[in-house]
């Protein structure tokens, strides 16, 4: 049974048009009569089920009112009104749906205005002052001593910084009844990477767990608690690890031909429905943005410059609730790292430049958060890392510049290689997260428990 990698959209077309014209009450409906069916296959039984479900994750990302939208508006423009954000909602500035009849705003559509707009972005810098991000000022600082050293010491890995995280995954209290069995998937960190160095478990609040074998793309520790009446369910883990920035100045004219009929080529430069498919969008504007350029590190390049130039930073969706990321990418015109990655992915691969997928969590001091990231593979260099959300860093320099096509800090640390695989051991029911894993899993025998069940937080002491 398929638990990972799921379709937005169902082989039923007339509950698929339903969803698109926004009609979920009557989608569901008719979803719950096909469930009837006894003539049905355990996948069809769990593609209906999970579309279901997933009308609901939408509603829940699509929560708020005309009125909420206007709350945080007209703060920095006191004048507007509800008839004036259509001007937004026509040029994609202000993200809605239509469920059941009613306009809904997305949960984070009103302070995302002010990333993805210009002119909301200049009005609210009016108001509020303009603010460094403490996060592009700590890498502005930060990369050209990376650079230094690792000229000075002609190494490619330097400054490692070691990490104790205390990682706590707490359930809601009655959020399944008293005496189930919760399990819970942990996100845990994966070897094999030069920059990432002597993992080492240091506790966990269970006497029995599991930690997937590092085969497993979307690495894992599983452990399983009885729920308590009135009482929160607590997992947790600490541990230890030592990451090192990774530097690789990449000269163009020192890269080599692909060897096309390799495996490595072969599986990443293909297309990977649903998020990565070579639509027409992708290949109009592949021709725009690379041209006549046939070298594989300048096209990845402009594709890089062209993403961070074009596509703001802006809060996301859940990813299960989407069809195609990349292609609501390129649609939209903003997205948070995981959909910028997709869309980096995305074209990367159809310039036949091997390209795929990295996540985790970024550590940097002051912005622990969840982070997705990718690398692509350079015929000379082997694969070398890309982080598309970071972007162009503020530099006149060059190499500052472009630092995260090629090089990254020691402050990413890497869970995932790969995304939409099978998390070890396997779930019953389907993945809160269908693409990512950072924040965990969990599930009861009565059904999985979405993000709604539960809370995360992620400790960290640099050593």
């Amino acid at each position: 049974m398929i638990t990972t990698l799921i379709s937005a959209q169902t082989r039923y077309t007339e509950i698929n048009q339903l969803v698109q014209s926004g009609e979920f009450k009557k989608a569901t409906e008719l979803i719950d009569e096909k469930l009837k069916s006894d003539q049905l296959s355990s996948d069809e039984i769990f593609e209906l089920q999970f579309e279901k479900e997933r009308l609901d994750r939408i509603k829940k990302d699509f929560n708020k009112t005309a009125e909420d939208v206007l709350k945080f508006v007209n703060k920095y423009y006191p004048a507007v009104k509800e008839k004036d954000l259509e001007k937004w909602e026509n040029d994609g500035s202000l993200e809605f749906k239509f469920i059941d009849g009613k306009k809904w705003y997305f949960s984070r559509a009103a302070s995302n205005l002010f990333r993805i707009n210009t002119e909301a972005k200049a009005q609210k810098e009016k108001v509020d002052g303009f603010q460094k991000d403490p996060l592009d000022a700590f890498l502005e600082d930060y990369i050209p001593k990376v650079l230094d050293e690792s000229a000075n010491a002609q190494e490619s890995l330097v400054k490692p910084v070691t990490f104790k995280l205390n990682y706590t995954v707490t359930v809601d209290a009655n959020a399944v009844p008293d005496g189930e069995i919760i399990k819970c998937w942990l996100p845990f960190p994966r070897e094999g990477h030069q920059r990432q160095t002597d993992i080492k478990l240091l506790a966990v609040n269970s006497d029995e767990y599991v930690i997937a074998s590092n085969d497993n793309p979307q690495r894992t520790l599983f452990m399983q608690k009885p729920a308590m009446k009135d009482q929160p369910t607590i997992f947790n883990m600490v541990l230890e690890v030592t990451n090192y920035n990774e530097v690789n100045l990449i000269l163009p004219d020192l890269i080599k031909p692909y060897n096309k009929e390799s495996g490595l080529y072969k599986t990443y430069t293909t297309e990977r429905p649903p998020h990565i498919v070579f639509t027409d969008k992708i290949k109009k504007l592949s021709e725009e943005i690379v041209g006549d350029e046939k070298n594989p590190y300048l096209i990845a390049k402009k594709i890089f410059t062209w993403i961070s130039t074009n596509i703001p930073w802006a809060g996301a969706r859940e990813y299960s609730t989407i069809e195609n990321i990349s292609d609501y990418c390129l649609t939209n015109r903003h997205g948070d790292c995981g959909i910028k990655t997709l869309l980096f992915i995305t074209l990367c691969r159809y310039n036949g430049i091997p390209a795929k997928w990295q996540s985790g969590w970024m550590l940097h001091p002051g912005e622990v958060n969840l982070h997705d990231w990718s690398e692509i593979y350079l015929e000379g260099y082997g694969w070398v890392p890309v982080d598309q959300s970071f972007g162009l860093v503020e530099s006149k320099n060059e190499d500052e510049k472009y630092f995260f096509l090629g090089s990254i800090d020691p402050y990413h640390l890497i869970v995932n290689d790969d995304y939409s695989k099978e998390l070890f051991p396997a779930k019953t029911f389907p993945r809160s997260e269908t693409v990512d894993f950072q924040r965990g899993e969990l599930e009861w025998r009565g059904g999985n428990l979405y993000f709604d069940k539960w809370d995360y937080h992620m400790d960290v002491e640099y050593k």
